[in-house]
């Protein structure tokens, strides 16, 4: 069995517990900062990185949806949260899922964004191009296809062409070091059999321009998941960069209103 590391984890605020959980190629930096101030004005939110991300090291063998599970419910168990409401984005909306299903008795809520429960083809073609420009240290062919893949058209043009060479190299040199690691584990996972018995407020918001995971992927969550709520922004898959505040009063007013 890989020996899994403990998550490099910050904690913010106090109230109802909130275990955040990020996206491949990302972090709690990347991911979550916009949104983690008013998160934390009315919860305790545990934010712990993936191996390979922020200051987490990557393990030495391979990592798994259960190996990150288990990671971001010890970071759980260290910040004292006996229970909590996930919120999990792309890769994390895998590993909120599958945590639901193994600890019904812990999970409060989900709120699931731009997410999937397997990966479809789409998704995995773009995942094997990760890994292909990533295995030849491409750094800038990865930066351009992010930048396309990521980002919603109208975001991505909006960028002043002078300004495009600085985006991507900013993109290129923001690469986690377990970003490969982390897109085998969407590539991988399945947790279609754990919808069903999902039984918690859910929510679940769709960005319509992503290309990377399509919003049919969300839709397939909304009408699995039973009596889980639906929402969508007008975003690729980033909606954290593209549309921070919509996506923030999406997640609060859904905490809100289930008390959460």
């Amino acid at each position: 069995m890989t020996q899994i590391p403990a998550f490099a984890t910050t904690v913010h605020g106090s109230g109802p517990g909130l275990l955040l959980a990020h996206g491949a190629g990302g972090s709690i930096q990347g991911n979550y900062a916009p949104v983690i101030p008013a998160l934390a004005e009315r919860h305790t939110v545990v934010a712990p990185d993936y191996p390979g991300s922020g200051a987490t090291p990557l393990p030495a063998g391979p990592l798994t949806l259960d190996g990150l599970v288990d990671g971001v419910v010890a970071a759980a168990d260290e910040a004292g949260l006996d229970t909590f409401t996930l919120l999990g984005y792309s890769l994390g909306t895998l590993v909120s899922v599958r945590t639901a299903a193994r600890y019904p008795d812990r999970v409060r809520g989900l709120v699931l964004t731009a997410g999937l429960a397997a990966a479809d083809n789409r998704t995995r073609s773009s995942l094997a191009i990760w890994q292909r420009l990533l295995a030849a240290g491409d750094t800038e062919g990865f930066a351009h296809f992010v930048a396309l893949s990521g980002f919603g058209e109208e975001f991505f043009n909006a960028v002043p062409a002078r300004e495009v060479p600085a985006f991507l190299s900013m993109l290129a040199g923001g690469i986690p070091a377990g970003t490969a690691q982390q897109a085998a584990v969407v590539a991988a996972a399945d947790t279609t059999p754990h919808l069903a018995g999902i039984s918690v407020p859910t929510l679940v918001i769709a960005t319509l321009q992503d290309t990377l995971v399509s919003p049919a992927n969300s839709r397939y969550l909304a009408r699995h998941i039973p009596g889980a709520e639906y929402a969508e922004l007008d975003t690729g898959h980033v909606p954290m960069a593209e549309k921070p505040r919509e996506w923030e009063k999406l997640i609060t007013d859904f905490l809100a209103r289930k008390e959460l």
